[in-house]
C-alpha cells in the first residue's frame, strides 16, 4: 500500500459538496488530498484518529478584513480555531492595495494598523503576505473606496471626473493582471457615498476582461434596499462580473421582516446573473462608530477608541451617561472609534441564511480592542446553534455553503471539497459538541469541538491552540484560473 504524509481515519466525510456523510480514510501527500477510500485501506507515517468525528474541507470566510492581519498576526488563531483555512478580503471598498498614501485615515483603520503593511502594487502587498507565512490563504480584493482614496485625496464628497475614473480603472487592471481575484464597493460609506452609478461601473469594467468577481456593501441596507439591490445587480451586469452581495441584512426595526421582499427578489435576479449574497449569524453588525447608525440601533457598543482608552465593550448609552450628555455627542467626543450596532431581526438573519444563495461569511474586524463575537465564533456557530440546535439545514449543508459552494462562487479552484487532487484545507471536528463561546462580553474565545485544521496539508489548529503550520499563501487570480483549467 502507499504511504501517505498524514491518513485521517475513521471519520465521516462531508465532502462540502453536500453530499450525505460516509465512512472514509482520507490521505494527504505534501499540499493535496491525495486519496479518499474505505476505512482502513490507507496507511500513512502520520496517523489522525477521527472516529466519531467530522472531517470537512477548511472553511472558507467570504466576508473578512483580514488583509493585514495575514501580516501581523499569521498564525491567524482567530480563524483557524474556527476551521477556516482561507478568507477572502479586501471588502467593503477597502483594500490594502494598491494604496498610494502614507496617512491612515479613520475608514482604513478597520483592516490596517501599520501603514508599512499597505503597499502601492497588488504585486508588492501579495509579497509582503506570502513573506509573512501565515498559517491560512488570503484571497484579495481590491477596493473601491480605497482606489477613490489614492485618486481624489480627501475630496470625496462628488463623483469622480471621467479622467479620475480612468486612473481607477487602471489601476484596477493592474491589480487584476497581478493576481486580485475581483473589487470590492462600499457604497454605505462616506469615502464612496458620492459615488454614482456610473462611476463604479465604469471602474469596474476590467473585472469582465480579467474573470473577477463584484462584491457589494450595498449603498442602502435599511429603507432603500430594493433599490440599492438594482444598483448592484446593474452594476455587476455592466461590468460583466458575477456580483457577491456583501452581509445581506435588513436594517433598522422598520425593516423587519423585509426579508420577504429581498429573498423573492434575489431569486428572481438569481434567473438572470450570476449572483449570491453572504451572511452572519448574529444580529448585530459592526464597523466604524457613525452617529448616523445610533438612532436605528437598539443598542450600540464600542469596540475601540483611539482617543479615549478603555471604551471597549461599553455600552454607549451608559458612556452618554456618565458624561452627562446625548449619544450622539458621547460618539463625537470618543472619536475615532468602532462600534457593535444591534439593528436585525433574528427571523430575517435565519431566512437569508437558509436561503439557496447564501454563503457563509464573518464580516469580523481584527483589530478591535473588543471585537464582535463573529471574528473567533462565526462558522462554529452556524454549525453547532443553527444546524445543530435550530436544525435550519442539515450539517451537510451547512458545510456546503463554507465550503465548495464559497469556492465556486469566488473561483478558488482545487478548495473546499474533500477530494483527491484538492488542497489539502481540512477540518476535523466533533457534530456533538462544535459550538462558538465567543460572546459579546467575552467575544476573544477559541470554540468548541474544532480538534484538527490543517491548510496546505500542514496542521494549523490542535488540541485547542495553533499548530506549527504556516503554509498559507495569497491565492493569486491568474494561478487559481490555471487550476480550473488542469
Amino acid at each position: 500500500m502507499a504511504s501517505y504524509d498524514i491518513v485521517i481515519r475513521n471519520g465521516q466525510v462531508a465532502d462540502g459538496t453536500g453530499k450525505k456523510l460516509f465512512a472514509a480514510d482520507v490521505a494527504l501527500r505534501g499540499d493535496r488530498i491525495a486519496a479518499v477510500e474505505a476505512p482502513g485501506t490507507l496507511k500513512g507515517d502520520n496517523e489522525i484518529d477521527a472516529r466519531g468525528k467530522v472531517v470537512a474541507p477548511g472553511f472558507i470566510d467570504v466576508h473578512t478584513h483580514d488583509d493585514t492581519a495575514l501580516i501581523d498576526n499569521p498564525t491567524m488563531a482567530m480563524k483557524a480555531s474556527q476551521g477556516v483555512t482561507t478568507v477572502v478580503c479586501g471588502n467593503c471598498g477597502l483594500s490594502a492595495a494598491p494604496y498610494l498614501r502614507s496617512d491612515i485615515g479613520h475608514f482604513m483603520s478597520l483592516m490596517v494598523k501599520k501603514p508599512e503593511n499597505t503597499s502601492k502594487s497588488f504585486a508588492e502587498f501579495a509579497g509582503k503576505v506570502d513573506a509573512a507565512r501565515p498559517a491560512i490563504n488570503g484571497a484579495f480584493l481590491i477596493g473601491h473606496a480605497t482606489l477613490r482614496l489614492n485618486t481624489m485625496g480627501d475630496d470625496l464628497g462628488r463623483t469622480a471626473t471621467a479622467g479620475e475614473i480612468a486612473t481607477m480603472r487602471d489601476l484596477l487592471d493592474q491589480s487584476l493582471e497581478q493576481g486580485a481575484i475581483g473589487m470590492s464597493s462600499g457604497l454605505f460609506y462616506a469615502a464612496a457615498n458620492a459615488a454614482s452609478t456610473d462611476e463604479v461601473a465604469d471602474v469596474a469594467r476590467p473585472l469582465g476582461k480579467w474573470g473577477g468577481v463584484y462584491t457589494a456593501h450595498m449603498r442602502d441596507e435599511g429603507d432603500d434596499i430594493l433599490k440599492a439591490m438594482d444598483e448592484t445587480f446593474e452594476i455587476g451586469r455592466r461590468a460583466g462580473a458575477s456580483i457577491i452581495v456583501s452581509h445581506h441584512k435588513c436594517s433598522g426595526r422598520s425593516n423587519f421582516g423585509r426579508m420577504k421582499e429581498t429573498l423573492p427578489k434575489f431569486s428572481e435576479a438569481m434567473k438572470q446573473q450570476e449572483i449570491a449574497f453572504d451572511v452572519y449569524p448574529y444580529v448585530a453588525g459592526s464597523t466604524i462608530l457613525r452617529s448616523d447608525m445610533l438612532e436605528r440601533a437598539e443598542k450600540v457598543l464600542i469596540t475601540w477608541s483611539d482617543k479615549v482608552p478603555g471604551m471597549g465593550g461599553r455600552d454607549l448609552k451608559e458612556i452618554a451617561a456618565e458624561m452627562g450628555c446625548s449619544m450622539r455627542e458621547a460618539a463625537d467626543r470618543i472619536q475615532p472609534a468602532g462600534a457593535i450596532y444591534f439593528m436585525m431581526d433574528e427571523k430575517d438573519v435565519q431566512s437569508a441564511m437558509a436561503h439557496p444563495g447564501a454563503m457563509i461569511g464573518s464580516d469580523g474586524i481584527p483589530f478591535d480592542v473588543h471585537p464582535h463575537p463573529r471574528l473567533w465564533g462565526t462558522f462554529p456557530r452556524v454549525l453547532g446553534h443553527y444546524s445543530r440546535e435550530l436544525k435550519l439545514f442539515p450539517l451537510e449543508d451547512a458545510v456546503r455553503r463554507m465550503t465548495s459552494y464559497s469556492a465556486q462562487r469566488f473561483g478558488l479552484a482545487k478548495r473546499g471539497e474533500v477530494k483527491p487532487g484538492f488542497y489539502a484545507d481540512i477540518c476535523v471536528f466533533d457534530p456533538a459538541t462544535v459550538i462558538d463561546t465567543a460572546t459579546f462580553e467575552k467575544p476573544i474565545s477559541a470554540a468548541k469541538g474544532i480538534d484538527v485544521v490543517l491548510c496546505n496539508g500542514a496542521v494549523v489548529w490542535r488540541d485547542g491552540k495553533p499548530g506549527r503550520g504556516r503554509a498559507g499563501r495569497a491565492l493569486r487570480r491568474q494561478d487559481l484560473q490555471k487550476e480550473a483549467k488542469a
